[in-house]
């Protein structure tokens, strides 16, 4: 009750910046007002959202949590509609060239969300949407605070995961087939949060016999609406399961809000078909010049495509042994850091601890690689370097795994997920001044500059220009390219599964898991797999107009230290900022 009473008066407070969208008066200091704005904008968004601001690291609500009813997202709705009028109140020509992307990302945001609720409904069909194993997983193992304060909010926060699954059971309504299969699959693997992880928490914990014996019995009720959840989602009746296409409608709304890209969904579309023939003539010149070495007294191909399939084959061989992998990712972080030293590309700050783990089961069945980094209040936290697991594959599927992250490709990945990838990426986001480019990062400036530092490594000597190295950076270049069209054509052109195995295999030269694997997450998202090829195309692009532009004053690693220092924020509002300081 006393929440409900913060969030009014929350409310109240924000619509009052609206002034009936009435513009602020032109005595005040706009950006000074904006300034104050966005402070209060961001406390009251994690009244809203606690899960995702403890994901940032802001802990002052990590004892709610929302049930996914329709209050829940009225009290959505309230909060974005009240913060649109607010905007109403700024004169962007007398904002700054900062506040105005700040606005603009605000802007994005809350239009998402109302649109999300009102029209994408993805609670009606996403079972997987509903999960709280993460959010309880990050406050058991985090080390934020005392284990003692962690676990007495967690105690509270439990409290509501029975409605939450039983709000989740009445919102679905013609759910797909794939997004069920999900949700139970991650579902049951996140009991082990409650059965073991809490268990041994608590073990450890100095909170009193009552207070233990409490969250104890909090957790069995938890994990008996989890499996409750799990047995209705095998049960229930769905003779007309919704489609796991999102439709071209929603898509290009999904793709307007999510990639904030200065191209439409079909110019990217284009630019990724072109990309596509340009690398493939590019690998079947680099696998003519290795023909021989590889393939001594054998006659070379004169299908192009066939070439390049042979080559790639036989480099594929070369690669770790199953229980080796993550060891083998683990080896290679320090090598990425010594080489960036050496070519002075950017600071690497020591401080910022990276850990290689295994793939928390919870999270598993998506992607076989990811980061999970601290928010931009926990600057100190770990950021996890999450890698899939081979235990339990047979040989086969284990083998076809290895052989797509060969030697070539497991450097390339870790430079992507970790150095000077997604881990630099986020580190630097965390510095940046400004908390609204930090969370409301663009997920295609974000997977962009990962895809970015790929080619850019390369580009100033790393693997010593081997044709080798090279050839299998196109292969996992094209391997981006083709993740755009992919997703677009199945989503919105009914792609069938049959082609778009045959594009993975055939054109972008992916082995079968990989190839089975993409599908299976092409059919529980959609847009994400869009980002890296229409990040990346917009980040090179704006280097090479710097570089232009500066001439012999261009300076690469001041370049990328600028480029990062805007948070996260969608690279067409980055490239206006860079541009006009320039001027």
């Amino acid at each position: 009750m006393q929440h409900e009473k913060i969030l009014t008066l929350a409310l109240l407070i924000i619509a009052g910046f609206g002034c009936n969208s009435k513009k602020t008066e032109s005595t005040g200091d706009q950006n000074q007002q904006f300034d104050q704005y966005k402070n209060a904008f961001v406390e009251h968004m994690w009244e809203i959202y606690p899960g995702w601001a403890s994901s940032q690291g802001y802990h002052k609500f990590d004892s709610v949590m929302f049930v996914p009813n329709a209050e829940y997202d009225t009290k959505q709705l309230a909060f974005a509609n009240a913060n649109l009028d607010s905007l109403k109140a700024f004169d962007l020509k007398k904002l700054s060239d900062n506040n105005k992307t700040d606005f603009y990302m605000i802007e994005n945001q809350l239009k998402s969300i109302v649109w999300s609720i009102n029209e994408m409904k993805s609670g009606e069909w996403n079972p997987a949407s509903y999960n709280v194993s993460g959010e309880v997983a990050e406050m058991i193992n985090n080390n934020y605070d005392s284990l003692d304060v962690r676990l007495h909010n967690l105690g509270i926060k439990m409290k509501n995961i029975p409605a939450y699954y039983e709000a989740a059971t009445k919102n679905l309504k013609n759910p797909t087939v794939e997004h069920t299969e999900l949700a139970i699959e991650q579902n049951m693997g996140g009991v082990s949060v409650f059965e073991n992880d809490l268990v041994n928490a608590l073990k450890e914990s100095k909170l009193s016999d009552a207070e233990k014996s409490e969250i104890s019995n909090q957790a069995k009720l938890a994990v008996g609406a989890i499996k409750s959840y799990v047995d209705f989602l095998k049960t229930m009746k769905n003779d007309s399961p919704r489609s796991f296409r999102l439709g071209e409608e929603l898509y290009k709304k999904k793709f307007e809000f999510d990639i904030q890209s200065g191209y439409t969904a079909d110019e990217v579309l284009a630019k990724a078909i072109s990309h596509k023939k340009e690398l493939h003539q590019k690998m079947a010149e680099i696998s003519a010049k290795l023909w021989p070495k590889y393939f001594a007294g054998q006659e070379m191909p004169k299908d192009s495509m066939l070439l390049i399939r042979q080559m790639i084959d036989k480099l594929s061989l070369i690669h770790v042994h199953p229980d080796s992998f993550q060891i083998a990712i683990d080896k290679q972080i320090p090598v990425l850091v010594d080489f960036i030293k050496e070519k002075n590309l950017i600071y690497i700050d020591p401080s910022k601890p990276l850990v290689v783990r295994k793939e928390p089961d919870y999270m598993a069945g998506v992607a076989g690689a990811s980061i999970s980094a601290p928010g931009p209040y926990d600057k100190t936290g770990n950021t996890y370097y999450n890698v899939g697991s081979l235990s339990g594959w047979d040989k086969d599927r284990a083998e076809s795994y290895l052989r797509e992250y060969n030697q070539y490709i497991l450097q390339i990945l870790n430079i992507h997920e970790a150095i000077p990838g997604h881990y630099t990426q986020l580190v630097y986001a965390n510095q940046s001044p400004s908390l609204i480019k930090s969370l409301l990062g663009s997920s295609s400036m974000v997977e962009g500059w990962a895809v970015y530092t790929e080619r850019m490594m390369l580009e100033e000597g790393y693997g010593n220009n081997e044709p080798e190295m090279w050839l299998m950076y196109y292969k996992w270049n094209l391997r981006s390219t083709c993740n755009f069209i992919l997703d677009n054509s199945v989503h919105t052109k009914n792609m069938s599964k049959e082609d778009a195995l045959n594009l993975l295999t055939n054109e972008a030269f992916q082995q079968k898991t990989e190839a089975e694997n993409k599908w299976r997450r092409v059919s529980l998202t959609s847009v994400q797999l869009c980002c890296y090829f229409t990040g990346y195309t917009e980040i090179y692009d704006l280097r090479e107009e710097m570089k232009k532009k500066q001439g012999d004053k261009f300076k690469l690693k001041d370049w990328h230290e600028k480029f990062l220092s805007y948070g996260s924020a969608p690279v067409k509002y980055i490239r206006e900022l860079m541009l006009e300081e320039k001027k």
